[in-house]
């Protein structure tokens, strides 16, 4: 008769394998977009210190292309770290309906479909920061607006946001890993993507107004990028995470008016 201790130890250490795998391929993928971002920033930064003009794509299309990268990778570095739990309690969940033979699909689909909503975003985010560009309105060398008077007006928008009910309502959703997982499960490859693209849209309506702050702080100021980092991943996974939302709201209304005025 088999010992039912020890198939419930060989679950449990399988089940956390496959959690310590999915961190580390988490980990990795944050990692490499980081080491891009330095790498980017540096490299800006010595053609700075040269005083070297930027070369111009030979068409729009080629000058948007590397530009959509940056962004979607930026994205994958500032965005996956604070999906950890949803995608860690979606592994979980998937394995144990395995294990009662039902439909499985792998965690690495969902994650496709969380970043395919982050994708869209960048999209708008090329397309903001090429017309931004073409206004006059933005300095590709320092890769920030020019403009203080739209950058006090972004900061009081995305203050403004940080109170609405939409914000709270997904962030409040995007704090909830077990409770999305459980009302929004699909079965299947096309099912996974599905949950992981709803997910990544609630994390857009949360966070989207932050980081369209990158246009007023630099998209490559890496300090600047790194806050905005933290301040997702406090106001997702800390205790307190939406009081900090309503708090960082008053504070970037407070700048952006100051920033308005004193333009």
């Amino acid at each position: 008769m088999p010992d039912s201790g020890a198939s419930a130890g060989s679950a449990s250490d399988l089940l956390l394998g496959q959690r310590l795998a999915i961190v580390a391929a988490l980990a990795g993928l944050v990692g490499v977009s980081w080491l891009y971002l330095f790498d980017a920033a540096a490299e800006m930064a010595a053609m700075d210190h040269a005083t070297m003009p930027m070369p111009m794509p030979p068409t729009p299309a080629a000058g948007l292309a590397p530009l959509f990268a940056m962004w979607a990778i930026m994205m994958v570095g500032m965005m996956l770290p604070s999906a950890a739990p949803v995608i860690l309690t979606f592994a979980t969940v998937n394995r144990r309906r395995r294990g009662r033979g039902q439909p499985y699909a792998p965690t690495a689909l969902f994650v496709a479909g969380y970043l395919l909503a982050w994708t869209g975003f960048s999209a708008a985010a090329t397309l903001a920061q090429w017309v931004f560009e073409h206004a006059d309105l933005f300095s590709p060398m320092d890769m920030m607006l020019t403009s203080r008077p739209l950058g006090g007006l972004l900061f009081l928008a995305a203050g403004l946001y940080q109170l609405t009910p939409l914000k709270n309502a997904c962030l409040g959703i995007c704090r909830s890993p077990f409770d999305f997982v459980v009302n929004h499960w699909r079965d299947g490859a096309a099912g996974a993507v599905r949950m992981g693209l709803a997910h990544g849209l609630y994390c857009l309506g949360c966070c989207w107004a932050l980081m369209v702050l990158l246009f007023v702080g630099g998209v490559m100021n890496l300090a600047w990028v790194a806050v905005l980092t933290a301040v997702v991943l406090i106001e997702k996974l800390l205790p307190l995470g939406a009081w900090t939302a309503r708090l960082s709201g008053a504070a970037m209304i407070a700048y952006g008016a100051w920033l308005a005025i004193a333009a």
